[in-house]
């Protein structure tokens, strides 16, 4: 949720950070609602005072007395009930529009439409030239016999893949290379629970806005929602319960299974792994002081074009423009991998500084000795398995169909540097 406050002051930034996101915001309407509550809300809590003032002056008067004062007293609970109801009405009417304004984009993000208009900040590594047509990771997956599309159609429908044999080994090798090197850098590891509450929806930022992207379970029992990313329930270790300012920032890496209903794309994507319901993700989540989310923003990008670097595949950095940035995302970078059968390259990961935004929904607060304050909250791809499994297949495949290892995850794979074709 925005800043109010702010959003007073500042009116004109507001309106054009809205404008840069292409979100159409009625902000004189959401500004009256805002100095009607605030109204309101001083005239109730004016009531309250008074009553209470009363409640405590009535047992100290003589009894000809308090029979007026009680009715004077129920008189005004009336007005109270009135006064808190109209105020209660108001406050849905706002909180329903405020909760469609989007956090302002930072003025770093560049202008455009849509993902064509991301900007291009740096390119990294050598794009792979083949003596021979490639394969798509398709095509390898069912010559390596590694992934099995045709199954998984069969037990759950479209979009959805069986992984097999080396590339099993592969996706927990990248895995276990991660999480070592994310505690050494000093992140906490996390498995997350992978259903959530509705409220969990809403402070991350995913609800309104992508609410028909999401799973929901049960609707009108366990009403639970299933992530599409372990952001969501890593957002939730501290709603609610202020921490100490020293503690300072709290770097998490989360693993989940994450799922994806697709429902926005229709059409696009449909053959192989890139675009399905299903994957597995490790996710980086930082809690930071606000003077420091701008440090640590490009922090987690380093973090990810290290790891892309050291698997060998090459990438570049996309600054994310206005109009293809989320609702909670003040600026987003996307880092995306080389696929050679598509000529292009596509996203792998991407980090956001959603600044106060989700602080803001969630309760989440840090503490110094001037009292408590909103953190600043971030979030970074460490490593989307699917994504990362097709890029392997066809940056590292060879002539003869096989395809090899980055040396990096050899470790994590005694005996095994590369996939070698079973099927002719």
């Amino acid at each position: 949720m925005i800043d109010l406050k702010d959003l007073r002051e500042n009116r004109a930034l507001y309106e054009a950070g809205f404008k840069k996101k292409f979100v159409d915001i009625d902000v004189n309407k959401l500004l009256e609602l805002d100095e009607k509550y605030r109204g309101e809300l001083q005239k109730v809590e004016a009531m309250r005072a008074e009553k209470n003032e009363v409640s405590k002056l009535v047992p100290t008067l003589a009894d000809d007395k308090k029979k007026a004062k009680i009715a004077e007293m129920k008189e005004l609970g009336d007005k109270l009930d009135k006064a808190e109801e109209s105020m209660n009405t108001i406050f849905v009417q706002l909180k329903e529009l405020a909760d469609l304004a989007p956090n302002p984009p930072h003025e770093s993000v560049p202008e455009g439409k849509d993902d064509e208009e991301n900007e291009a900040i740096k390119t990294v590594g050598e794009i792979p030239k083949f003596d021979f047509e490639p394969k798509d990771h398709l095509e390898l997956g069912e010559i390596l016999d590694v992934i099995d599309m045709e199954s998984a159609a069969k037990t759950s429908g479209a979009r959805f893949y069986y992984l097999k044999n080396e590339l099993v080994l592969i996706e927990f090798a990248l895995f276990n290379w991660l999480l070592s090197k994310y505690v050494k850098k000093g992140f906490i590891p996390v498995t997350v629970p992978m259903l959530v509450k509705e409220e969990m929806m809403y402070a991350t930022g995913f609800f309104p806005a992508d609410k028909n992207e999401i799973y929901h379970v049960n609707p009108g029992e366990d009403d639970l929602y299933l992530v599409g990313t372990s952001e969501v329930p890593l957002a939730g270790l501290h709603m609610g319960a202020p921490v100490k300012i020293d503690e300072l920032p709290k770097r998490y890496v989360g693993f989940s299974s994450c799922f994806r209903r697709e429902a926005g794309s229709y059409g696009k994507d449909t053959r192989g792994i890139l675009r399905v319901h299903q994957f597995d993700k490790m996710e980086m989540f930082s809690f930071c002081h606000p003077d420091k989310s701008w440090e640590e923003h490009e922090l987690l990008l380093s973090i990810e074009e290290e790891i892309l670097s050291e698997l060998g595949l090459p990438y570049q950095v996309m600054n994310i423009c206005g109009g293809d940035l989320g609702a909670p995302a003040a600026k987003k970078y996307d880092l995306e991998v080389w696929v050679p059968t598509q000529n292009k390259y596509r996203e792998l990961t991407s980090c956001s500084n959603c600044t106060d935004f989700q602080a803001r929904r969630g309760g989440i607060k840090f503490k110094d000795e001037t009292g408590t304050h909103f953190m600043h909250t971030l979030n970074g791809t460490a490593l989307s398995s699917a994504r990362t499994l097709i890029a392997i297949l066809e940056n590292f495949q060879q002539k003869d169909g096989s395809v090899k290892i980055p040396e990096v995850l050899h470790p994590y794979l005694p005996g095994v540097s590369e996939i070698k074709p079973k099927k002719p």
